[in-house]
């Protein structure tokens, strides 16, 4: 978890092409409305320079320089609701987040099951503020190939990522503040991240302290090994064999969470690239989100709570 690999991750959702023809081509778009969506109380990012800004792609769209975090709520209906709910965290290597694939899609289709999703906007990387540039950097910064470096014993998470779990223990926070408003029982939040948003993820379920997310869901995030508490919540994985980034970096989450007897489900699909989310593609991926659903209701996540 080190910022030269959220630079290799930086335009990953843009690398996975869905099934259908998309344009690949950023196009700069107005800050969309976002009515319902909560300012979180960690302030703005220090010494950012950049405003926030968003751009389409791929039928999707994304913000960067993100200065400031939001949360947006995605409720059930009151009369379906499980009690559970989700942080829904998406990925974009820091730089961008792909707000519609890995964000707002995951949070309604969350909903629509009884479980209330809440949309983790979180504080990025600045990059620089027009296209232009932003492209040249990334560029740039993408002429070695998509090679992931291994993890520096320097360079620690909760440090690298201190504002983005600070946003992610302001979300738990605010959740279980208003969880009698929200129909949602304290004890059943957790997280779900993908690519760089699984990476805040995990960094949220280790260095989290209050947070302590009540189960966690890593989509196509890195594998790398890890010390988890001896408390671990239960994780759910699922990252396709062909993706660029860990489709062959070994799956050493999997066998620490495995040596620590907590409970984790892994699904390792053929094809499906780097950051196939929802969008709907001809390979097996499409089907995590069934699988994952499946998973949340063997917890009992799915059904109200006596």
């Amino acid at each position: 978890m080190i910022m030269k690999l959220a630079v290799a991750l930086a335009l990953a959702s843009t690398l996975a092409t869905p099934a259908m023809a998309l344009d690949d081509t950023m196009t700069p778009i107005a800050i969309p409305a976002q009515p319902n969506a909560i300012t979180l109380n960690t302030g703005p990012l220090p010494d950012a320079k950049a405003a926030e800004s968003w751009h389409r792609q791929y039928g999707s769209v994304f913000a960067r320089n993100v200065t400031v975090a939001t949360l947006t709520p995605f409720l059930p209906e009151a009369s379906k609701a499980t009690g559970a709910a989700v942080i829904v965290a998406p990925g974009g290597g820091f730089r961008t987040l792909s707000m519609n694939n890995e964000g707002w899609d995951v949070a309604t289709a969350l909903a629509k099951q009884g479980v209330a999703a809440f949309v983790l906007k979180y504080r990025l990387v600045q990059t620089p503020a027009d296209m232009e540039g932003f492209n040249r950097e990334m560029t740039k910064l993408f002429s070695a190939g998509p090679r992931v470096a291994s993890t520096s014993p320097k360079e620690e998470p909760s440090v690298t990522f201190a504002p983005q779990i600070a946003d992610a223990r302001a979300a738990f926070a605010l959740v279980r503040a208003r969880a009698k408003e929200w129909h949602v029982d304290p004890g059943r939040v957790g997280m779900i991240g993908f690519s760089a948003g699984a990476m805040l993820t995990m960094a949220t379920a280790l260095y989290g302290q209050d947070a302590r997310p009540a189960f966690i869901a890593n989509i196509y995030g890195p594998l790398s090994a890890m010390t988890p508490p001896a408390d671990a919540p239960p994780l759910f994985v699922a990252l396709a064999a062909d993706d660029p980034f860990f489709g062959n970096s070994g799956y050493g989450l999997i066998d620490s969470w495995r040596a620590a007897r907590r409970p984790v489900e892994f699904h390792l699909f053929e094809q499906g690239g780097h950051g196939f989310g929802m969008y709907p593609k001809t390979t097996t991926s499409t089907g995590w989100f069934d699988a994952y659903s499946r998973w949340l209701a063997m917890h009992g996540y799915l059904a109200r709570k006596n």
